[in-house]
């Protein structure tokens, strides 16, 4: 019990802390990121390269004067932002960043929370993140951040229809809802040199995850929560100091959970780069360290794919971002899941 207990907490504090302490990185490569596509330099002074100013970012939040204004709701107006993170954070339990592996001959999950619903946990409580917003909005007391709250929950809930029947279309097609599996079903090549990825074998459902994770995790063409020309700054107006740093630190863990989901589903997850597997040889160590580095290249181009369409394509308007959800991208999602179901159910008998 012991060894099971020290096992959970070993796993808990890599995966937790992995994509915690990539926050930094990531806030480095967003903005030289948009000054490079907006030909400036960027962050340029804190440190070689600037790569220090996120350490001083962190140190300015942790040291600012705590203002909790006079008008909100003090209990929920704490909260919301833990709400926020724990939400995002959840998820991370169940992504596995390689294959189970053999330690002191016993098997070893490199997840902390191994389940056949693993997926079906991810998303559900990624579902949640919701909530943190709407509270948010409501316990500021401030019109702004009340409209930047129901515009992120009616977002997140019309974008998740679609969104959900990518997902479901791509469990017909492995027929399974283990994620192992799933990625054990996109491992190797077709033809001797194009990865059997679920992206083509599923671009259609690829394309309306990729669109819904972006709505879910509020991220540009699709921030419209918090869209600084109309509600100032939406739902966190009246947040400063850690707690603001805290919602901050909850959109980024969204957007690598969201991303290591749609690697898992589209882009074989774990499952070695072309090329990896001459690195190899018959090592199960080096099995398993290429594909803990497969898995984070892969995140690594999905967040620069992300700072790619924010610094790139202009904020929707609102009735667009709806329009989009509910008359193109839901239709579309029901018409792909339709074929796919038929497909599976023929090929099978």
């Amino acid at each position: 019990m012991l060894e099971l207990i020290l096992e959970t907490l070993i796993k808990a504090a890599i995966i937790v802390g992995l994509p915690l302490g990539s926050i930094p990185i990531i806030l480095v490569v967003e903005r030289r990121g948009a000054g490079f596509m907006q030909k400036r330099l960027g962050p340029n002074r804190v440190g070689p390269f600037g790569l220090m100013q996120p350490l001083a970012d962190v140190f300015k939040f942790l040291f600012k004067e705590e203002v909790e204004p006079s008008h909100v709701r003090p209990f929920f107006y704490t909260i919301a932002p833990l709400i926020a993170l724990v939400v995002a954070v959840m998820p991370l339990a169940v992504i596995p960043v390689a294959a189970p592996f053999d330690f002191n001959g016993k098997t070893i999950f490199p997840e902390v929370f191994h389940t056949d619903l693993g997926i079906f946990f991810a998303f559900a409580v990624s579902a949640l993140g919701s909530y943190g917003i709407l509270v948010a909005g409501w316990a500021s007391n401030n019109k702004f951040s009340m409209l930047g709250a129901l515009r992120a929950c009616a977002q997140m809930v019309s974008y998740e229809l679609s969104l959900t029947t990518a997902i479901v279309a791509m469990i017909f097609l492995y027929g399974s809802n283990d994620i192992h599996s799933i990625v054990a079903e996109q491992t190797g090549y077709w033809f001797g040199f194009l990865p059997k990825w679920g992206f083509f074998v599923q671009p259609v459902a690829a394309v309306l995850f990729l669109v819904g994770i972006f709505a879910e995790s509020n991220r540009l063409p699709f921030d419209l929560a918090e869209g600084e020309s109309e509600l100032v700054a939406g739902y966190h107006i009246e947040y400063s100091s850690i707690k603001f740093a805290i919602f901050f630190m909850a959109e980024y863990v969204h957007m690598l959970v969201l991303s290591g989901l749609f690697i898992i589903l589209f882009f074989g997850g774990y499952s070695l780069l072309p090329g990896m597997e001459l690195l190899v040889g018959d090592s199960a160590l080096m099995l398993t360290i290429m594909q803990v580095l497969s898995f984070i290249i892969k995140i690594s181009l999905m967040v620069w794919f992300f700072v790619w369409v924010r610094w790139t394509l202009p904020r929707f308007r609102y009735d667009q971002l709806m329009m989009l959800g509910w008359e193109r991208l839901l239709p579309l999602g029901i018409f792909n899941l339709i074929i796919t179901v038929l497909v599976v159910h023929f090929r099978n008998h």
